[in-house]
Parts: C-alpha cells; sequence; structure tokens
C-alpha cells in the first residue's frame, strides 16, 4: 500500500516516490478509488484553448514553437480583437466546453493597452456563462488583482519539470520566477491551473520531483494539466523520443492520489496515445482534457475522436453541447 498521502507543504519526494513506483495496476486501483470518492466517475471537464497572441515571446523554452529563438516556422500574429475571441468562445460553449482558455505569448504582463485588451476579453467570455482562464506568462499582483476583478477564474502557470531540471529546458525565467506569480495568482484569489510537461530528457526522478512541486503547494492546484512533449521541428526537443505510455498514467494515477480535489487535466500529447492509454489515465483519475484540434500551436484529437472515445467510455462533458440552431 502506498503511504497516507498529504498535501501539506511537509510532503516529502520519498513519500511521492514511493507512490510513483507502486505496480502499475495497483497504482492505478488506488488512484481510481481516491477519484470515484471525490469526483463523479463518468463526468468529464472541458476547456477548450485559443492562443489570443501567437508568436515572438522573448523566452527560451525549448520545447516551445513560440519563441523567438527557435527556428520552428510560425507565423506570429499580433493580439486578437475582441470580437473574434468571444465568437471562439461562442463557438467553444455550443460544442460543450465549459471553460474557455486564452494563451498570449508574452514573457510576462505589461501594463499597456494590451493588457487592457486582454481584460476586456475576460469580462467579455465571462458575460457568456463560461469559465475563464489565462496564460501570458509572469505577472505581479496587482495585475492578478485586475483580472480577477474582470471575472477571471483561472491563471495558468505551469512549473514544466522539476527544479532540479528547469535549467535544462528554459535559462529565461527561474523556477522562482514561477512560484512567485503562482503565489500573486494566490493571493488574489484566482484559482491556479499548474502542471507540467513530460519526455523532455527528463529522469523519472525529475517526473516525480514536478509532482512533489505540484502536491506541496497550499493550497495545491485546483487544475492540473499533464502534458507530453509534442516534438516541433525547430526546437531544441525536436528529436526527442515519445514518453512510454506508462509514464503518463503514472503521472495521472500519482497526481490524483496527492491531489483529491483537483482536476487533473489530460491534456497536450493526447492526440498522439492510442484509445486505450487514455482510457487508462482517465481510469486513474484524469477527469479533464482540451476540446479542439489544436492547442495553441501544437495538434489535439479532433472533436470526432473524443466524442467517439467518450462514447465508448460512457464519459459525459459536464457541460452540454447546444443543439444546432439554439443560440448561445
Amino acid at each position: 500500500m502506498a503511504p497516507s498521502p498529504t498535501t501539506s507543504s511537509e510532503l516529502s519526494r520519498e513519500s511521492v516516490s514511493k507512490i510513483y513506483r507502486l505496480p502499475l495496476m495497483e497504482l492505478v486501483f488506488q488512484a481510481a478509488g481516491v477519484h470515484r470518492n471525490n469526483h463523479p466517475t463518468n463526468s468529464i471537464q472541458c476547456s477548450t484553448l485559443l492562443s489570443i497572441k501567437t508568436g515572438s515571446c522573448a523566452e527560451d523554452c525549448s520545447y516551445c514553437s513560440q519563441s523567438a529563438r527557435n527556428d520552428s516556422g510560425l507565423d506570429p500574429e499580433r493580439l486578437m480583437d475582441n470580437e473574434s475571441v468571444v465568437a471562439a468562445a461562442k463557438a467553444a460553449k455550443a460544442k460543450g466546453s465549459d471553460r474557455f482558455c486564452m494563451g498570449a505569448a508574452w514573457r510576462g504582463i505589461k501594463d499597456n493597452d494590451d493588457f487592457e485588451r486582454v481584460l476586456e476579453m475576460v469580462s467579455s467570455v465571462k458575460d457568456l456563462g463560461l469559465e475563464t482562464c489565462l496564460t501570458a506568462g509572469m505577472l505581479e499582483p496587482h495585475q492578478a488583482d485586475k483580472l480577477r476583478d474582470a471575472g477571471l477564474d483561472y491563471y495558468n502557470h505551469n512549473l514544466d519539470t522539476s527544479p532540479e531540471y528547469y535549467d535544462q529546458v528554459v535559462t529565461t525565467r527561474t523556477y522562482e520566477d514561477r512560484l512567485e506569480t503562482l503565489a500573486s495568482v494566490r493571493v488574489a484569489g484566482i484559482k491556479v491551473c499548474c502542471g507540467g510537461i513530460l519526455g523532455m530528457g527528463e529522469s523519472e526522478d525529475d517526473r516525480i520531483g514536478l509532482i512533489h512541486e505540484l502536491a506541496r503547494q497550499t493550497p495545491p492546484p485546483e487544475s492540473v494539466p499533464i502534458n507530453a512533449l509534442v516534438p516541433i521541428p525547430g526546437t531544441p526537443l525536436a528529436e526527442n523520443p515519445p514518453l512510454p505510455w506508462d509514464q503518463m498514467v503514472r503521472a495521472v494515477a500519482t497526481a490524483r492520489i496527492l491531489m483529491p480535489k483537483s482536476d487533473i487535466r489530460l491534456s497536450a500529447g493526447r492526440s498522439s496515445m492510442t484509445e486505450e492509454g487514455q482510457a487508462l489515465c482517465f481510469l486513474a483519475g484524469a477527469n479533464s482534457v482540451f476540446m479542439g484540434d489544436k492547442l495553441l500551436t501544437t495538434p489535439n484529437a479532433t472533436e470526432t475522436e473524443d466524442a467517439a472515445l467518450f462514447r465508448k467510455l460512457g464519459l459525459e462533458p459536464i457541460a452540454e453541447p447546444t443543439p444546432q440552431g439554439v443560440p448561445v
């Protein structure tokens, strides 16, 4: 049996390791029990992610097509207008998403006209009856307050990997920078969306370290996206081999045991997983996905594929799709 989980700041990495390295079937069995005790077993939370400002980012994240330092061939795009964002949010709601996530490729938020436009987008999407999420890099406490007042429900800022491996992936900001942004989000009363990426060349110990850092936050993130690297030509990680499927299952199951109340989102890389692999992740406690055929600039499972898989597994989106012809 795994040690009794705790979500306090005193959670040890050793205890996380013992859970992560349980025999896989035992790990999944325990995680499924935790999931059933804390969430509806046949419901899945569906989000849609839209890139509202694409490319030309000053960061050097090794996995990202949007870094200006990576020759990925991506065409930069300016910040979208509010009307286009609202139209995309309406379409997402009609297809069954209950949360609309907006991503801006910035190193950090600046106090300028673009930020004011983003605040307008948040308010407009919130007015549609959707939960709102934003990822836009680092932010200061007063900016978090403005986002809260505009109606932001979640702010996404991933830790990416373990503290020890972080500088092998990103050098233009520190792990502490990320933690400070998360602290600003917390103090403002905005829910935290924070996870990481697996398959970037890190060790299993680093995957354990990432989950340890997430679970020891007080409280843990309300939303935990677990991504598998999508290798993108022109980035330093373009030739990385695929992540073994069992590592994704182990990460999902361990996260579920240690963060029982959080939404655990099976995120980027899902399009390359088999139906069986995804099913095992859902059994192990994943209860959230991104809908739509693109996640910022990377491919995602199509709506048709998702609908077919959900039918097979008996999973029902929390928000029902709007019947055709019904205004949203």
